[in-house]
């Protein structure tokens, strides 16, 4: 892998904004993180060779796919990228084998084919059609066809979407294991923070066609720097500061004050705390403040208590514990405490 590099320049002018997309991918599997209609699928379709930017550049090592300033615009088809679109795109008049072999050609060897279909799990559903399977075994399905023609790059857009929470869980699993093996790209565009943190090697966050943010997916989810980044990540307490010195900032959302770990530039706007980051505190602790007045609902595996400041606290439980005592106080520590650019 270190020798191979993905890299993606593009621009293209939308309705309701313009796609302005900028990176190159060294590392195995990449995920687009951002809100519906943020340009993430326009992305995709371009590497793909679906839609034509305006301009641009897109090359896979020294294959260039597309650019605008010698006219270079590769037919999808010889670009050898595989796109799991969200519903599958399976043939419905073609069996489950029929589909896996379209993916490799006319003089396909048998043995190649058995052997796909026993690496995806589907061995006994191979004469069955795509509407006689689960929603797993269609994506798996998928998923076996694209592999089999041996693609540089695999686009995943929103492979999870229409699957309710339990088959999800499951089919994000196979789909890891799946690309597990595989050497080429992956390109995964989602709105959901859990898939894009399991998922990603380096994650890219896009809003209005622009990307906000982009690195490692540890490193974006630990410092998002951005209040837009931090929402996207999942952070549920967002709120606007006032800088008192260096390392204490007053919350005006929250009424509160608090001490930071890192030295508050003037540019940071808010401060973000993740709602599993408070503990249990006595009065007099740092960054400690009351629980008056707050309020408590049971979740399966955690307590979602509402603070009378605003401030929204989860704290982990078993299924069988029902009692929670709200503690008087709770605190935050610095280092927990996320710093906020607008």
């Amino acid at each position: 892998m270190s020798n191979k590099m993905l890299k993606v320049n593009i621009q293209k002018e939308l309705k309701e904004f313009d796609l302005d997309v900028d990176f190159e991918l060294k590392n195995k599997r990449l995920g687009i993180l951002g809100p519906s209609g943020c340009g993430k699928s326009m992305t995709l379709k371009s590497i793909a060779g679906i839609v034509n930017p305006d301009a641009g550049f897109i090359s896979l090592n020294d294959t260039v796919y597309f650019d605008s300033s010698n006219k270079t615009n590769l037919k999808p088809q010889k670009r050898n990228v595989g796109y799991l679109f969200q519903n599958y795109a399976l043939f419905p008049n073609m069996t489950v084998e029929e589909n896996i072999a379209i993916g490799l050609g006319k003089d396909y060897d048998e043995n190649h084919l058995s052997e796909i279909i026993k690496r995806f799990h589907l061995n006994g559903l191979e004469k069955r059609h795509p509407r006689q399977l689960s929603g797993g075994q269609q994506q798996r399905v998928a998923l076996a066809r694209i592999m089999a023609y041996g693609p540089d790059v695999i686009l995943l857009d929103e492979p999870f979407s229409a699957m309710d929470t339990f088959l999800k869980e499951q089919l994000r699993l196979e789909l890891l294991n799946s690309l597990e093996d595989f050497d080429g790209f992956s390109i995964m565009v989602t709105h959901n923070r859990d898939e894009a943190f399991q998922f990603c090697d380096e994650l890219i966050v896009l809003d209005k066609g622009k990307i906000i943010a982009k690195g490692e997916t540890y490193q974006i989810f630990e410092d998002p720097g951005k209040v837009q980044v931090a929402r996207l990540t999942g952070c549920k307490n967002i709120s606007r500061i006032e800088i008192i010195d260096d390392y204490h900032v007053r919350s005006l959302d929250w009424g509160l004050e608090f001490e930071v770990s890192q030295k508050v530039s003037e540019k940071i706007t808010h401060i973000g705390i993740r709602a599993h980051d408070f503990s249990f505190a006595e009065e007099d602790e740092l960054n400690a403040f009351d629980t008056v007045g707050s309020s408590k609902i049971e979740m399966p595996f955690e307590w979602e208590i509402t603070l009378a400041n605003g401030l929204w606290w989860k704290y982990d439980k078993q299924i069988h514990e029902h009692e929670f005592v709200i503690p008087d106080y709770i605190k935050i520590d610095p280092k927990n405490i996320i710093l906020l650019e607008e």
